[in-house]
Parts: C-alpha cells; structure tokens; sequence
C-alpha cells in the first residue's frame, strides 16, 4: 500500500514538472513570435560590428550603439532600411558623405551617453551632424550647452558704469547704506577739504538708449588716487 502511494505520487511530479517545462518553451516562443520585428532584428544583432566610411575616415561600432535611438538615420542605416540609399566601400563598410571631425563625439555619445568635447570644439558643428543624423536626445543637449555658453559669455563681457559722489563725514554712513538699484561701492577717497568723494559702479549688463557706459576719466583717477592711500 505504501509502495503503491509513493509511485503515484512520484509519477504525479515528474508529470507537473515535464508540464512546467513545456508551458515555458510555449510561452518564449510565443512571446519572441509576437515581439515587433524591428525590435527583434535589434536585439538579435546588438553584437555585430559595423563599419562606417565617414567623409574617408573608417569608424567600428556595434549595431547596438547604432539602435540607441530607433528613429536615427544610424539605426534605420544599420536595419538596411530600404527607403535609405546606402553604398559601401571595397571593405563592406557603409558610406557616409559627412565632416568625420563631428562623428566622433556623436558616435561617442551613443556609447555611453555623455556627451564630451575639448575645449575649444565648437557645439555648432556637432549640432549640424546631430540635426543631420536625427539624433533628438542629443539635438536639445547641444542646444542647451549653446545656450549656457552664449550667457556665461555674456556675462563675461558685462560693462559697467560709475558714478562719483560727494558728501560731508557726517553724510557718508547714510548715504553708503542708501545705495539701491545694483550700486556697489568701489572706492573712498578723502579730498584736501575735508570731504570725502565715494565711487561706486553698477553692473551695465545692456546697452541704454545705443550708447556704452565707460568708466570716466575722473572716476579712474580717483580710483587710482584711492588704491594708494
């Protein structure tokens, strides 16, 4: 009675499990069945190499750098899209009639999603390539460091305009702590009367009505005369 249970039971888990098994086979295949077929061309071929002739400069990468973004010209170059017009050199490397100077940081940033320049390398020439590529993450991040270049150059380049003021000792503690509108004191200088002359500066960040403010010849003297004493 006892040997007879155990027989049934073991035959009743081998059965459960060869079940298992088989509802797992069913359920990959039907899954890998239904996935798109763009999306399983990609992931089947994320490790094979690619070769891109750009501009007479030989560039290797992988088909799954080139899928970082699906609607690139990279990614549909990659997928053999048939809309696209693409040659290939003696080597079976694909032809790209585009500037090799700008590919290298855009192939860059597919591979690890930063986007890195040396100093100096103008974000214009890689926005042109990125805009031609199709590449949007990457459109509105050079944009955006062309937009913090532009205002930290601006803000290098602010002017300012100075003013001097005369006044008694007595006048000096009121009219230091009533200065608004950006006033910044610069300098204190005591004059032989018995007065003091205070030069501040505002930052001019604009031009008023087309005209520069510089400085006036007798706001540096005194500025000149202040920094010795």
């Amino acid at each position: 009675m006892d040997c007879t249970l155990y027989s049934v039971q073991a035959y009743t888990y081998i059965y459960m499990k060869n079940m298992r098994k088989d509802n797992y086979r069913c359920r990959l295949s039907t899954t890998v069945e239904t996935m798109p077929r763009r999306l399983v061309e990609c992931t089947v071929c994320a490790s094979r190499w690619v070769r891109l002739n750009v501009g007479g400069t030989c560039f290797v990468t992988t088909s799954g750098t080139l899928c970082r973004d699906p609607k690139s010209f990279l990614s549909r170059l990659c997928q053999e899209d048939p809309d696209l017009d693409s040659d290939k050199d003696q080597s079976g490397a694909y032809l790209i009639d585009r500037d090799p100077t700008y590919f290298s940081p855009i192939l860059n940033y597919l591979r690890h999603g930063q986007l890195i320049l040396n100093r100096g390398f103008p974000e214009e020439g890689v926005l042109e390539e990125a805009e031609f590529y199709n590449i949007t993450d990457l459109i509105g991040l050079v944009k955006e460091r062309i937009r913090e270049r532009d205002a930290n150059a601006a803000k290098g380049n602010a002017k300012h305009v100075y003013r001097v003021l005369q006044c008694q000792e007595d006048e000096l503690t009121q009219m230091v702590s009533t200065m608004s509108d950006g006033w910044k004191f610069e300098q204190l200088v005591c004059s032989p009367c018995d007065e003091f002359l205070c030069v501040v500066s505002r930052e001019l960040s604009t031009v008023t009505n087309g005209l520069h403010h510089e400085p006036s010849g007798k706001a540096k003297i005194l500025q000149e005369r202040g920094s010795r004493m």
